[in-house]
């Protein structure tokens, strides 16, 4: 197969000035992870030392568990906790001896900051750095902040990880290590393609056990499956691993550009690269193709949420015929970035953090034909007759890779097409 995806850009955007802002901004908590990451971990425990808001949040955005124990909860912190008449570090080593006393299955706790307990400042890594030292080695106990006062909610797992990475192991092996928790399903995809391009052997951060986990060291290659992983990549590089640059895989480009990246570390021959693409990304395009249909030519308007909109106005204005009018994410790290910016062709604003006031008027006075926004704008939005698209259904639907290039775009697509319907039916 000799079709190749569109050039790049003459002009792309890495160096766009960015319009930075500091304003008022719209997130979500960063506890949210922890509803796709204790699924991937099977033998790990995520204690969330927090309110019973924090409590309330898990269970509805987990929704309730009737057959299995889930691998969450919440040692709430009381009155008396907060105003400092108990000892919240007795409370909490109580807690825990009582939870592994009666899950002996844990064999990696998590202790989850959240705003209540930083608020307090009750110091979480020391608690872990104690009580692994008082449950090792049949438990290994970690800490992180899930909080949402300054960061946004994808930033929950690159956390998590980032706490991870340090307590691996050292090693000399020369391994691939895919890092971000993904479907299964999707794992899979990912991995079964780079073992037919002879690529191995291949590690995943996270693994699902304890005892499926490996090494880190100067000879690891890491390349990144989700774009807001940057205090991991950070980690990452003070192990001396090699970070393997490329634009993320969302759609047939990105991805092919993604695999493109891993096998030249590899040494794949252009023949073999073809030989395990060539079919896949031919059902990708035609996916794609049908499922934007309804998207070209449409302008798409991103407001900071995820840290995945740069590579999805990548996706939609380079595949699906899309025109950007404004880039917002969270935060943009530039190593991490750079390769999804310069693809992005020249024109959209894109912008820094939030003043979401601001963002609001500029979203308004460009009426683009799709607003894509956290849930809390949404419905304002559309009531204003903007057509909206939940930034967070990207985060918890399959879409990477080539057998979910199409839902990808359909996620955007189906927004669109029910626009078009509601007006058709009050045109009747």
């Amino acid at each position: 197969m000799t079709e190749q995806f569109a050039p790049p850009p003459s002009r792309g955007c890495s160096n766009t000035p960015v319009l930075k802002e500091r304003g008022q901004h719209e997130v979500f908590c960063g506890l949210t992870g922890i509803i796709w990451l204790h699924r991937k971990m099977q033998d790990a425990f995520f204690l969330v030392v927090g309110s019973r808001t924090c409590a309330h949040l898990l269970q509805s955005a987990a929704g309730v568990m009737i057959f299995a124990e889930p691998r969450f909860a919440t040692a709430i912190l009381e009155e008396t906790d907060l105003a400092g008449m108990a000892d919240a570090q007795q409370e909490l080593d109580r807690v825990v001896s009582e939870l592994l006393a009666r899950r002996p299955d844990i064999k990696q706790l998590f202790l989850v900051g959240s705003c209540p307990s930083e608020v307090i400042k009750l110091d979480l890594a020391k608690a872990a750095e104690r009580m692994s030292a008082q449950f090792a080695p049949n438990v290994r106990v970690l800490s992180y902040s899930g909080s949402g006062i300054e960061t946004t909610f994808t930033q929950g797992e690159d956390a998590c990880l980032a706490a991870m990475v340090p307590v691996l192991p050292q090693t000399d092996a020369r391994e691939l290590l895919l890092v971000g928790a993904l479907p299964d399903v999707v794992e899979e995809q990912a991995v079964g393609l780079l073992e037919a391009m002879g690529i191995g052997p291949i590690r995943v951060l996270p693994a699902s056990r304890v005892n499926d986990e490996y090494g880190i060291g100067p000879n690891t290659l890491y390349a990144l499956t989700q774009p807001f992983l940057t205090d991991t990549h950070e980690a990452l590089q003070r192990r001396h691993a090699t970070y393997i640059a490329a634009p993320f895989p969302f759609g047939e480009e990105g991805t092919t550009a993604w695999l493109r990246a891993i096998a030249d570390q590899f040494g794949v021959s252009e023949a073999k690269f073809a030989e395990v693409t060539d079919a896949p990304r031919a059902r990708a395009r035609k996916a794609v193709a049908q499922a934007s249909e309804a998207l070209r030519g449409k302008s798409v308007f991103f407001f900071p949420d995820s840290q995945l909109e740069i590579p999805l106005a990548r996706f939609l204005t380079r595949e699906c015929g899309m025109e950007a009018v404004e880039v917002g994410t969270p935060f943009i790290h530039r190593a991490v970035m750079s390769s999804d910016l310069d693809l992005l062709a020249e024109g959209p604003t894109i912008a820094e953090g939030q003043d979401v006031d601001k963002q609001l008027d500029r979203c308004r006075d460009a009426r683009p034909d799709l607003t894509v926004c956290g849930l809390g704008l949404a419905n304002p939005l559309e009531a204003e007759g903007l057509t909206t698209k939940w930034a967070i259904e990207l985060v918890f639907t399959p879409v990477h890779f080539y057998e979910q290039a199409g839902d990808l775009a359909g996620l955007f697509s189906r927004a669109v097409r029910r626009r078009d319907l509601l007006k058709l039916e009050a045109a009747e």
